[in-house]
């Protein structure tokens, strides 16, 4: 398939365009710099110049595909609104693929799937329209595909490193919030990849939770990560209050503490991830 891709050079994306190129697909994608130009070009991809407000690029490159796989990180909901209906109106019965988010599920009270009600800490509330918006598009011929990884892990992490890890190097402890019980959502990269590539088949309208089978609980992430870090036995707990300060909003998302399951992309496409020692491989990197 030709496929154009958005966000090709980031964490996600390296490795979707890397399993795309293996299995033969063709694949052009945005690069708004010449770095990340490089870096597409590097992975067996097309650059396409340009950036999420472009959106004629957008609209052009998505006209001359078959499939549409969105993964850059938009600024907002109306950025990410007008990037998506350009894309879509470009690729018009092809499969265009959003990304969403699992944190948008909340604080889960147990193991939930696809069909749980949202309940979205104010960073990521925006998402709700956005997808409603790119579903719609179901009723009129398109294929959108909605895909929700949660965190992840694995590769050139940045999002765990950077607000958990980056204090250790420091010299201080690695912290975690409150008593650290909270259950992180996780999924390896190359897993979330192959997710991806698999929903290039799926049925119109449908939407994917993305996680692995393993669930622990932040503390259990954070130790492991000294352990990586060669930091045994130095963590700390913090307040949520100092995680705000320290991190920002993406606090409230950290704290969250959320059981999914992906039964439903198991048995829709066939995917099932193969990473299953998250806590192993932090306390190897």
């Amino acid at each position: 398939m030709k496929i154009f891709v958005t966000g090709g050079s980031g964490y996600i994306g390296q490795s979707i365009i890397g399993e795309l190129v293996q299995q033969g697909h063709s694949v052009e994608a945005l690069a708004r710099s010449e770095r990340a130009d490089t870096a597409v070009q590097a992975l067996g991809a097309t650059a396409v110049r340009g950036g999420l407000d472009d959106l004629d690029v957008l609209n052009q490159a998505a006209a001359r595909a078959e499939a549409v796989i969105h993964l850059a990180q938009a600024s907002g909901g109306d950025e990410d609104l007008a990037a998506a209906a350009a894309m879509q109106d470009g690729i018009g019965a092809g499969v265009y693929i959003h990304t969403g988010g699992s944190w948008v599920y909340g604080n889960t009270d147990g193991v939930v799937d696809e069909t749980a009600p949202w309940n979205p800490p104010g960073l990521v509330a925006w998402r709700r329209p956005v997808e409603d918006a790119v579903l719609a598009r179901a009723s009129a011929g398109g294929r959108p595909v909605i895909i929700q990884p949660g965190l992840l892990y694995g590769g050139d992490n940045r999002l765990i490193e950077e607000f958990f890890v980056r204090p250790g190097r420091d010299g201080g402890a690695l912290p975690y919030i409150g008593d650290g019980g909270n259950h992180w959502a996780l999924i390896h990269v190359d897993d979330l990849a192959r997710l991806y590539v698999a929903a290039l088949s799926a049925t119109a309208g449908s939407v994917y939770i993305g996680v692995g089978d393993v669930t622990p609980t932040a503390k259990e992430v954070v130790e492991a990560c000294a352990r990586g870090a060669g930091l045994t036995n130095k963590t700390a707990s913090i307040t949520l209050d100092q995680a705000r300060t320290d991190m920002g909003p993406v606090a409230d998302a950290f704290v969250l503490d959320q059981q999914l399951t992906s039964a439903k992309a198991k048995s829709d496409l066939g995917w099932a991830p193969t990473h299953g020692d998250p806590l192993g491989e932090f306390a190897r990197s």
